[in-house]
């Protein structure tokens, strides 16, 4: 059986679901392949950004559903500091927790009432012609024609392999667990990130551990550990996890686990993100916060700007994506990753740490970084203190990769 759409996606997680209903909206032909059944349960911290909500809301998304919050509550050590939300133009001033379950479900329903063909529990692959372009996917037996196939497929796999979407092994990539526990503090109004985590033999792990509320009586605990450490493949992040319940148990007052914790991987970089007749979106183009693991509102963001390309000009589309992406992110995110190097030296990390939230000003810098608010167009202190960051990391690097801890 051959089908023609004018967009295949392969994945309905946020970034997949976004495309669609921009796409759909404005009367496209959209067919959206998930492999797993409607109400899945993605694994992931459930946190949004003031960035996030904005997207959900540019998509009609209410946020009826969800736990909002009204900002970060940074620890480094003894140190602890309560930071509102920027109230400014660019963005809300509340984020919100919203488990994916709940979250994905929302999204990938909007798809379909927008009008996307949306097929869950099926898989698909990208279709090759001669010249090497995507003209298509393959789903069984079955060949779908499109004139863009989007990758929505979360971390890398079988269908980045295929397109050359893999991650690049010169740069970090992140590993998290999370469970669920009950807490009387499950309605806080904000969420909460410990910057200095130790494994269960006292080792340093650039990273930080989570509690995020989800106002729904649990609260998401969890923690993530960068690639750039000593000894990372043999980090247990069971231990870790444990490591930093001790942390937080008593002022939050947690019960045992509520499920089996589980583990992910967040990439942080994609060697390609576009070719003739496709283009990667979300987790699956590398737009992964290396400083704090976060990546929703990239994916929706991404998700939306293929949409949009698409409709105004699909010959162009895949290449004005990956343009405007780059113009975007790539100087914050490659600063990121160097970052991750830097930290990845225990006594850099201490020092460095304890710098992100010794005065209110740094503080607030800190905040925007972890709160995905900053890029090429950020005003002010933060914008310029990224700028200086990048310049200085990008002299630092070759010595950085060069002293980096072998994992």
């Amino acid at each position: 059986m051959n089908e023609r759409v004018d967009i295949a996606v392969i994945g309905g997680g946020p970034a997949g679901a976004a495309t669609a209903i921009r796409a759909a909206r404005a009367g496209a032909k959209v067919v959206v392949f998930e492999k797993a059944p409607h109400g899945r349960d993605k694994i992931c911290g459930d946190g949004l950004t003031p960035r996030a909500v904005q997207a959900l809301d540019e998509l009609d998304i209410p946020l009826t559903d969800a736990h909002l919050v009204d900002g970060l509550r940074m620890i480094a050590g003894k140190r602890q500091r309560e930071l509102p939300w920027s109230d400014g133009d660019r963005f809300p001033a509340h984020g919100a927790v919203w488990p994916r379950r709940r979250l994905d479900a929302a999204l990938i329903d909007t798809a379909i009432e927008a009008g996307a063909d949306v097929r869950f529990e099926t898989e698909a692959e990208p279709v090759f012609g001669p010249d090497g372009a995507v003209t298509g996917v393959q789903v069984g037996a079955d060949t779908i024609d499109a004139d863009l196939v989007v990758a929505a497929t979360g971390a890398p796999g079988k269908v980045a392999r295929m397109l050359g979407a893999e991650r690049d092994p010169n740069e970090p990539y992140g590993l998290a667990i999370r469970s669920y526990v009950e807490s009387p503090r499950h309605d806080d109004a904000m969420i909460e990130a410990c910057l200095t985590i130790k494994d269960e033999h006292g080792t340093w792990v650039p990273g930080y551990g989570w509690m995020f509320p989800c106002g729904d009586g649990t609260v998401n605990i969890g923690v993530g550990a960068l690639s750039t450490m000593k000894g990372f493949k043999s980090l247990n992040l069971n231990h870790l996890l444990d490591s930093y319940r001790s942390l937080v148990a008593e002022p939050w007052q947690i019960g045992e686990n509520l499920e089996r914790p589980r583990a992910w991987r967040l990439p942080m970089s994609a060697i390609k993100r576009h070719g003739r007749g496709w283009v990667a979106i979300g987790d699956a183009a590398g737009l992964v916060n290396p400083m704090n693991g976060e990546g929703i509102d990239y994916g929706l963001e991404s998700g939306m700007l293929a949409a949009d390309l698409f409709l105004a000009d699909p010959a162009t589309a895949p290449a004005e994506y990956d343009r405007l992406i780059g113009e975007r992110f790539d100087d914050f995110l490659r600063t990121g990753r160097r970052f991750a190097f830097l930290i990845g030296h225990p006594r850099l990390m201490r020092t460095g740490l304890r710098f992100a939230v010794g005065t209110d000003a740094i503080a607030k810098i800190t905040l925007q970084v972890m709160g995905n608010l900053v890029d090429a167009d950020t005003p002010g202190a933060a914008g310029r203190t990224m700028q200086a960051a990048s310049a200085t990391l990008r002299l630092a690097d070759p010595v950085l990769r060069k002293t980096r801890a072998k994992a």
